[in-house]
């Protein structure tokens, strides 16, 4: 009776220690979230949690990825998260990715996030060269990629080297030609110059409007053997599913549309596709392992769904959300037109404002020479002025020295002397005197005239001086208009 008693007691001592909630990691494309998750939680709990994180409605593109013995696997809805092949340490590991691809992502894809996480995850698939794209399209994929990051191309703000550390292109593309780091950002940055005006959710729809036509976007790949045994390759995508030959996963050698098949069978690892047309042989194959088969089963299973889906009207869910979206790119056009027309109006009144002051310099210069040209004035008028003054006392000089020679004739005359000789001394002493007087009136009036002009020349002056300084006022007027 003790001993059972104490084997209940240790019992449930143990239950109390286990634990009843474990620790989840998800990796997103751009982020990582960690929750705390209870024991008994279905693979559902855990999803739906993540979905109303990240605010994502569009849950049906959607699962939690995890990787068990090197190969992939999906975590369950209707499972337990711990019942599933899981690893034991803390914190396990999913990653929230798009199992399923839309056919036509403008029309399919409603949410921002939603878009958001396929550009993402398409993006790392073409740079880890798991679709293949031509040199040209990733040229431009990259260019619709910086644009969504940087936004608008500006030559002053997104310089040479820019781009140096980002990976745009896949490094096929890249070794194929002989080109520099610097010569593949020009070609980028010119493709990327001409998508001015995409905000980052249109940038990234045209991205993902270009991928979509890429031969292996979408598409799923298995390794399978046919009744024969020969090697080959089963692609799932959201139109069908298509067998490849392992050395060309771009073109398939037969195709079974959704809307073609009857029906798809699997038992004891063999897949039996029926074609709706009887006519077609059925195709039969299997895989190698247990887990790839069911994993085939899964993606067969929610594409077809999918695909049905698509040929429905919208319910009333989908209708909602599209609405909403709707109702949100009209309101962000808005805000983008309101700050299309402030930043319009910021660049007119920063040049209205560099035009003034402009203007003002120029006004300022204006003045400025119009000053020097008032003081050369002043300083000329000064000069002529003393000029003047120093003329007018020669002349006044030049008619006194006249006026004393004129003197000196009349007393000369005055006393002529009786004798001939001296009578002709005198002659000739009265000529020279005339002459002399002759010659100082005529310096006399020359210089007479040349103070009169200098007169004139000052007055001329003077009226320079007062014309400048009128000018120069009004130069200052507008100046201080401005």
């Amino acid at each position: 009776m003790a001993g059972a008693i104490a084997s209940r007691m240790s019992f449930s001592s143990l239950k109390r220690k286990q634990p009843k909630t474990f620790t989840v990691r998800i990796a997103t494309m751009d982020a990582e979230m960690e929750f705390s998750c209870e024991v008994k939680w279905k693979g559902k709990d855990l999803f739906d949690l993540v979905c109303r994180t990240l605010g994502l409605r569009e849950t049906w593109f959607f699962g939690l990825q995890y990787t068990i013995k090197d190969t992939v696997a999906w975590l369950k809805m209707d499972k337990k998260v711990l019942d599933h092949d899981v690893p034991t340490e803390e914190p396990k590991t999913f990653h929230f990715l798009a199992k399923f691809y839309p056919e036509n992502a403008e029309e399919e894809l409603v949410q921002e996030i939603t878009q958001h996480l396929f550009f993402l995850q398409v993006k790392k698939q073409i740079l880890d060269e798991k679709i293949f794209c031509p040199p040209e399209a990733s040229v431009l994929l990259a260019s619709y990629a910086v644009q969504a990051k940087y936004g608008d191309y500006d030559p002053n703000v997104h310089k040479r080297g820019f781009l140096a550390q980002e990976e745009l292109l896949p490094k096929r593309v890249i070794n194929l030609y002989q080109m520099t780091p610097e010569m593949w950002e020009e070609r980028i940055t010119a493709w990327y110059a001409e998508h001015r005006g995409r905000a980052r959710d249109e940038a990234e729809m045209e991205y993902l409007k270009i991928a979509q036509d890429l031969e292996m976007y979408g598409v799923n790949y298995f390794a399978i053997r046919n009744k024969k045994g020969t090697e080959l390759l089963l692609g799932v995508d959201a139109l069908g599913l298509h067998i490849y030959d392992p050395d060309n996963r771009l073109t398939p050698k037969i195709s079974f549309p959704w809307n073609e098949i009857r029906n798809i069978s699997y038992s004891d690892k063999e897949f039996t596709i029926k074609p709706l047309d009887k006519k077609i042989d059925v195709f039969k194959f299997n895989s190698s392992k247990l887990r790839v088969n069911k994993l085939i089963l899964q993606l067969c299973i929610g594409n077809h769904d999918l695909f049905m889906r698509r040929r429905k009207a919208d319910s009333l869910e989908v209708q909602q959300m599209k609405a909403q979206a709707r109702e949100e790119k009209a309101r962000k056009q808005m805000e983008r037109q309101c700050l299309a027309r402030e930043k319009q109006m910021r660049e007119e009144a920063e040049r209205t404002r560099d035009e003034l002051e402009r203007r003002l310099m120029q006004l300022k210069e204006e003045a400025t020479m119009a000053n020097e040209a008032l003081m050369r004035s002043e300083e000329t008028a000064d000069l002529l002025a003393e000029k003047a003054q120093i003329t007018e006392e020669e002349a006044k000089l030049l008619a006194q020295k006249a006026a004393e020679a004129e003197q000196e004739m009349q007393r000369i005359k005055a006393t002529a002397i009786r004798t001939e000789e001296e009578k002709r001394l005198m002659e000739q002493k009265v000529l020279e005197a005339e002459m002399l007087a002759l010659k100082m009136a005529e310096e006399s009036e020359r210089r007479a005239k040349e103070a009169d002009q200098l007169k004139q020349d000052l007055q001329e002056a003077r009226e320079s001086e007062r014309r400048a300084k009128q000018k120069l006022l009004e130069i200052t007027s507008k100046s201080s208009y401005t």
